[in-house]
């Protein structure tokens, strides 16, 4: 069926393919969502700041 060398390199593909499966579940679901909310909060701060400074 499988060779040793087809087998190590078929390991080695689920594993990559595995690692990179869950890298982009974590960047969609923790990574974005934070950088996305940090990036609104710190604008909506500096509006809040330029308001009250032209106040």
């Amino acid at each position: 069926m499988f060779d040793f060398d087809q087998y190590l390199g078929f390991l080695a593909f689920l594993g990559i393919f595995t690692i990179g499966f869950w890298l982009l579940i974590f960047l969609a679901t923790f990574v974005v969502p934070y950088w996305i909310g940090g990036s609104l909060m710190e604008r909506l701060q500096e509006l809040k700041e330029e308001r009250n400074a032209n106040k």
